[in-house]
């Protein structure tokens, strides 16, 4: 199916959740999301979800584990597993990311490539076809391409790049979409879920994710030094959630990992300045994810090459 036929696809959407309101079978699996680092994977997620459960930020790379998003419909449970931008990886650290990626496809009843249709370039498109035919080769459920960020290129740019992808493998479907403002989401969403199997219903109706409470305010404070910081500071940074403790307030302790001593200084900035800004911005978000108060207590520490330290991988659920 064409993208130009993907308007019929909204006769069978009713709902605000994209669900189809017929008599059919309930539908249910998994579908992993794969794709190019800065594509809008994990903004995708979360507007599937409508919440967010993953962060983003405008640098590549910033996911670093599978994330799962439950989505729940009339009809339907999609589990999707959000995972890290597939690339050419040369430290350990990535190497482990692309490795999570590619095991996802193992568990998928459906695999959404996600790309960024204003990333098609003459000067690379070679390298990128023979890049993406390599992932593409080692799926064998069946395939959807959404190309994300279609509100940036007029109509007749978009088509020469449907074109091209559609040389790379025999895709089940093809959905120009916007993650950002939801643009044609819901038809994707229809796609998705006519490719699930018939099953149960698994998770109930109001559970997002499965991640802890506390992977998810490690990864808020993570994205702040994303935002804040520049150079290789992000890519060096880990956060271990040390204490969390419930009530009210919630007492939150957490370390973050940095690989050499000036990195620290950066990080916690003249006076402090720079680590008060992350705290301040994190605590706000974490307070409206658990809706309560929230101190959270930040510290600096520097743990040499972490980023190629197996234990240390593995501590943080990348091995």
């Amino acid at each position: 199916m064409l993208c130009h036929a993907f308007l019929s696809s909204y006769t069978t959407v009713a709902d605000n959740k994209g669900a189809p309101l017929n008599s059919a079978p309930h539908r249910s699996g998994v579908v992993a999301i794969i794709g190019p680092p800065n594509a809008g994977k994990s903004t995708l997620l979360n507007q599937l979800l409508r919440q967010k459960i993953a962060i983003v930020t405008p640098k590549p790379q910033t996911t670093r584990n599978r994330i799962m998003g439950i989505v729940t419909g009339l009809g339907y449970q999609m589990i999707l597993l959000d995972t890290p931008g597939l690339h050419v990886a040369r430290e350990e650290m990535n190497r482990q990311m692309v490795r999570v990626a590619l095991e996802s496809l193992t568990e998928a009843d459906a695999v959404l490539f996600l790309a960024d249709c204003t990333d098609v370039l003459a000067t690379k498109r070679e390298q990128q076809a023979e890049e993406f035919r390599g992932y593409l080769d080692r799926i064998t459920c069946p395939v959807v391409l959404a190309l994300n960020k279609m509100d940036l290129l007029p109509r007749e740019r978009l088509l020469p790049v449907i074109d091209w992808y559609r040389g790379l493998h025999a895709f089940a479907a093809i959905v120009p979409i916007s993650a950002l403002n939801g643009m044609r989401v819901d038809a994707l969403l229809a796609e998705l879920v006519g490719l699930l199997p018939e099953g149960p219903q698994y998770y109930p109706d109001d559970i997002p994710t499965d991640a802890s409470e506390r992977f998810i305010a490690a990864e808020i404070i993570r994205e702040k030094i994303f935002l804040r910081t520049r150079d290789e500071i992000p890519y060096s940074t880990a956060v271990i959630i040390d204490t969390f403790e419930e009530g009210e307030p919630v007492i939150i302790r957490a370390t973050i990992l940095v690989e050499r001593n000036s990195q620290k200084g950066i990080l916690v900035g003249q006076k402090g300045a720079m680590l008060a800004a992350i705290r301040k911005s994190a605590t706000a978000d974490i307070e409206q994810l658990l809706d309560c108060r929230v101190w959270l207590h930040l510290w600096v520490k520097v743990s040499r090459n972490w980023t190629d330290n197996t234990n240390m991988l593995r501590e943080l659920g990348l091995v």
